[in-house]
């Protein structure tokens, strides 16, 4: 993972920091520096100091000044996550640098490869983020990392939170008990994707009827589709668990969030997105949201299509670049084909723009070959969002 958006990335950096100390689960930065820089003599004393170690793999900022500024933000990010889980009581967990200019032999000793990445160093793995790097997203996704692979879902309140979780990939499977092998070879399939992907299972015979799971049966969720996959050859094994999921974990809808949203925007088709700009609080969104959502279902299986839905009040930084770079307003929903190796969003010949609060779209933007996809109402948006997957 890459954070290539230099001034993008000092606003979400900048901004984030200041939104974190200004939320009341995080205090104001003390002073106190904690954050380790590693080198080859002193990491395994480092290493040994903590449970959990959060690395950040950084480019040498050079002599450039946007670069240095860059990763004095990112420090000041980094010591306040470094606070923040210096009070966390059930883990030790530490946070370091390593330069990719004066410490690649430590980055290779570690099998790091991918400068400008974090890694989290747990007992027995190396978790990669793809988020941004913000204190408050990188903290709660470490917070998720601690947590066990697979929530159990035990009664019919815990049952509603799952059925609400609709943003992320999510399996459930019904076991006997927690020394079933069954269970157990689950439970080892999720420590693989944990904690990108969500992992539940119960053994309340009531939960498991409402779902309508059977004994040993494991059932897959895409985000936003309602009715899931029943994986196919139960009991399964380890093995055929994951091999499912990695054949199934590029849903058709993902939403972009702090937490994934360099993960995502590198899982392309043909390298190209269907971007989704609309508000999930705006009521002016609701069909428009509504209608990507019936879009996923009725093409999970077309592996041509990936819409990936932006809300704007996810990224309030950003929304004057994006007004900017692309002339529209993002107090409507928008929708148009993006080319995703141009990160930075900048205008090109493969971005179509549409105006869900206009009669016509925005021609100047759309080549020819394009042209036949513009639509004036909201009517056909599923046709042409399946249309805009193809070209």
């Amino acid at each position: 993972m890459k954070w290539g958006w230099v001034i993008v990335a000092v606003l979400l950096f900048f901004g984030a920091f200041l939104q974190a100390k200004e939320s009341l689960d995080f205090p104001e930065y003390d002073g106190k520096d904690r954050v380790h820089d590693l080198h080859v003599k002193n990491y395994k004393s480092v290493m040994r100091k903590y449970d959990v170690l959060v690395v950040y793999y950084h480019d040498h900022p050079g002599s450039s000044r946007v670069a240095q500024k860059q990763f004095q933000i990112e420090e000041l990010a980094l010591e306040l996550v470094a606070q923040v889980l210096d009070e966390f009581e059930d883990e030790d967990i530490g946070v370091g640098l390593i330069d990719a200019k004066h410490d690649k032999d430590l980055a290779k000793k570690l099998g790091l490869e991918e400068s400008d990445s974090i890694f989290i160093f747990t007992e027995d793995e190396v978790i990669e983020y793809d988020g941004e790097l913000a204190a408050d997203t990188l903290v709660e996704f470490i917070y998720d990392v601690l947590e066990d692979p697979v929530e159990i879902i035990d009664n019919s309140k815990e049952l509603k939170g799952f059925k609400i979780l609709e943003e992320d990939i999510k399996l459930v499977g019904y076991f006997k008990n927690h020394k079933s092998d069954h269970f157990e070879a689950f439970a080892d399939a999720a420590e693989e994707f944990h904690p990108h992907i969500k992992f539940f299972a119960t053994f309340n015979p009531k939960v498991a009827k409402a779902l309508e799971l059977k004994i040993n049966e494991v059932d897959f969720y895409e985000p936003f589709i309602e009715d899931p996959m029943v994986i196919p050859g139960k009991p399964y094994t380890e093995k055929e668990l994951v091999k499912f999921i990695e054949a199934n974990d590029r849903p058709t809808l993902r939403k972009l969030q702090p937490h994934n949203m360099y993960e995502i925007w590198d899982d392309d088709v043909a390298g190209e997105h269907i971007i989704a700009f609309a508000e999930e609080a705006d009521p002016d969104s609701f069909e428009f949201l509504e209608i990507l959502k019936q879009v996923a279902e009725d093409n999970t299986d077309n592996s041509d299509l990936s819409i990936v839905w932006i809300d704007p009040d996810d990224f309030p930084l950003l929304l004057p670049h994006w007004e900017k770079t692309f002339g529209i307003d993002l107090s409507y929903p928008q929708i148009g084909v993006v080319d995703a190796s141009d990160v930075t969003f900048a205008p090109n010949q493969t971005i179509l723009l549409l105006d869900m609060k206009l009669k016509t779209c925005h021609l100047d933007l759309i080549p020819a070959p394009l042209m036949r996809t513009c639509i004036p109402t909201l009517t056909p948006l599923i046709h042409t969002i399946v249309e805009l997957g193809k070209v």
